[in-house]
């Protein structure tokens, strides 16, 4: 129950920030044209709060179905029925402002988007953030990382020629550059350092990405494994009701050995990491699990869960057995002065929405696949999930998905502010605005183009959730 009221709250919040800023945005460049704003609403639908404020008595409204927000402007073409404007306030009616100022009012929602996460990435930068080194662990047999040479313990020191700090660095930057490969350079250079103190470039083939569409996890794919560490499977919390509840495993098991339900023989756990991969590859298969507990030896019968693809158990490993490894090494902390933070955070808005609009392009191509569209009920899951792991991982989600609303709302599509900055567009060159016939066909069709997209992404979101 508590996880329900965590993941609703940390969705409700995000959205509510992120569409009162994209909302504020077309609302404070309006006002400061002059133009009369009738209504600043957050949510659609029924009206559950509302107060007016301001010398023009603008109505700022509460709605039901909080999934996204408007600002009306008093406009000739768009009255309700029984409503008229005072002739002293048609100048500052909305269709009667030059093309300069519509452009500014409908640019400034998705721009104050790309600001935010600017300023969320600036704050993050500038605060003491622990992170994890770029340890590599052994790859996955068979994988590109394997046929690259990458062994366990190799520290990513640069991506083609560009260092990184960190884990995360290191998955951006693949991710980056991998996207921008061709077929002609489908490989990346890796400098590592090898746990002996050793310097050398590996090049690893990113060739499977593409190949799977873009489908799946990329460090999945290519075979890359985050470092190991030697900690006894010594099992610390199991979950209520989760698989490993349900079996009958218990608080001080020692996990000896896994096996298929059937089979002579089983793999031989030594690491708790060993036992984590193992059953991540096991989703819904029936499992033989042999424990040392205290000092008699059992053996219980499992079926891992399957969550977004990979096997479930609901077990953690022993704190003290995490304790006495120490990870520490492992670890770095990470802080910029003021303006050196404010030059990452504007690099990191900049790539980020480069690359939203490379892979909506190869989308369209089809060489990414449609399965990586993701919609609310995803949002909402991450959202939960980065709130329960602290403040810095939720702001940095925030900006995400931040620069993905300014990103999509730039889009040409008519009903988006990029369609109407399609138009704006249309109208300097031939020098009058489009019809309204041509306007009403647009909106027609960009509703359609967003009732897809909104379907097809819900489909994906219930598909990865079940």
């Amino acid at each position: 129950m508590f996880d329900f009221f965590l993941y609703f709250f940390a969705f409700l919040f995000l959205l509510g920030i992120l569409v009162v800023a994209h909302e504020f945005g077309h609302f404070f460049v309006a006002r400061r044209c002059g133009i009369k704003v009738l209504r600043f609403s957050v949510g659609f639908g029924r009206t559950l709060w509302s107060r007016r404020f301001g010398r023009d008595q603008t109505e700022l409204a509460l709605c039901a179905l909080p999934l996204g927000g408007y600002v009306r402007m008093l406009d000739e073409r768009e009255l309700e029925a029984g409503e008229h404007i005072d002739p002293k306030d048609l100048p500052r009616a909305f269709n009667r402002q030059n093309v300069r100022r519509r452009v500014a009012v409908v640019a400034a929602g998705p721009l104050l988007n790309l600001l935010l996460a600017f300023l969320l990435y600036w704050a993050l930068f500038m605060m003491n953030n622990e992170a994890l080194r770029p340890v590599l662990g052994a790859p996955l047999l068979d994988s590109p990382a394997a046929e690259a040479g990458i062994q366990n313990g190799d520290t990513v020191l640069a991506v083609n020629g560009r260092a990184v700090a960190t884990l995360e660095n290191f998955h951006w930057r693949l991710l980056k550059d991998a996207s921008e490969t061709g077929a002609e350079n489908d490989a990346l250079a890796l400098t590592l350092r090898d746990a002996e103190g050793r310097v050398s470039e590996r090049r690893l083939s990113v060739r499977r990405l593409a190949e799977a569409n873009w489908e799946g996890d990329p460090f999945a794919l290519l075979g890359l494994r985050v470092f190991q560490l030697p900690i006894t499977p010594i099992i610390g919390v199991i979950e209520s009701g989760s698989p490993a509840d349900r079996a009958g495993l218990r608080a001080e098991d020692q996990i000896l050995e896994v096996a298929a339900e059937g089979a002579a023989n089983g793999t031989q756990i030594h690491y708790w990491p060993q036992f984590v991969d193992l059953i991540r590859r096991s989703a819904n298969q029936p499992l033989a699990v042999t424990v040392r507990r205290a000092d008699a030896t059992f053996v219980f019968h499992v079926t891992p869960e399957d969550r977004e693809g990979q096997g479930r158990l609901g077990a953690g490993v022993a704190k003290a057995e995490v304790d006495k490894v120490g990870s520490s090494a492992l670890r770095v902390t990470v802080r910029y002065g003021v303006l050196e933070a404010a030059g990452r955070a504007l690099s990191e808005t900049w790539d980020k929405s480069v690359f939203s609009l490379v892979m909506l392009w190869r989308m369209v191509t089809g060489d990414v696949s449609w399965k990586n569209l993701s919609g609310p009920l995803m949002i909402a899951d991450y959202a939960g999930k980065t709130a329960s792991m602290g403040a810095a991982a939720y702001l940095k989600f925030m900006a995400l998905v931040s620069i993905g609303l300014g990103i999509l709302n730039l889009l040409p599509i008519p009903i988006l502010d990029g369609g109407h900055l399609l138009y704006y567009a249309l109208e300097i060159v031939k020098g009058s605005p489009v019809s309204e016939r041509f306007a009403a066909r647009g909106q027609r069709f960009g509703m359609a183009i967003l009732l897809f997209l909104m379907i097809f992404a819900l489909f994906n979101d219930v598909n990865r959730l079940l």
